[in-house]
């Protein structure tokens, strides 16, 4: 009895380790796979010798605007910040569906010396965080480029958009 036991146990362990393929095998076709298509693909370098220095005139530095922003319109409520502050158009440049985060972000804006607003969309369920209003689009839109350039590090902070208060 004793042997039969160890001879199953065996042969269970003999099974185990030859029914697993090693997944180093699957990485290495893998990487064979990939470089075979690298190695198809139409190599477009030009060997040193033939490349001659370019010399252009300068060249005149444009600074582009946006495009003309789109604008969301949604009705939402002043949760933090200033309660008459809101006005028709605003800047947001954070969108959470968590109210700590955007008080979060509501609290580094402050320090930078904005006066950041937390207003909420009830429809979406979320809170937006709104650095700057106005009046008037135009004025928006403005605000929003500036902000844009003032954080050009920040990619978050690159897809500001205007909200239009129902």
């Amino acid at each position: 009895m004793k042997k039969l036991a160890v001879l199953g146990l065996g042969v269970c362990i003999l099974f185990a380790f030859s029914s697993c393929k090693s997944s180093e095998s699957a990485y290495k076709k893998a990487y064979e796979k990939a470089k075979q298509q690298e190695l198809a693909e139409p190599q477009n370098t030009v060997p040193a010798e033939e490349v001659s220095p370019a010399i252009s005139a300068p060249t005149e530095v444009k600074v582009v605007e946006s495009a003309p922003a789109e604008v969301r319109q949604e009705k939402v409520t002043v949760v933090t910040g200033s309660q008459d502050g809101l006005k028709d158009y605003s800047v947001v440049c954070g969108s959470f569906g968590v109210k700590a985060n955007a008080e979060s972000l509501k609290g580094f804006l402050d320090k930078e010396g904005y006066n950041a607003i937390v207003v909420f969309n009830a429809e979406k369920a979320m809170y937006r965080v709104v650095v700057s209003t106005f009046a008037t689009r135009a004025e928006a839109e403005n605000a929003r480029d500036a902000f844009k350039a003032r954080y050009p590090g920040r990619s978050d902070f690159q897809g500001s958009w205007l909200l239009y208060r129902l």
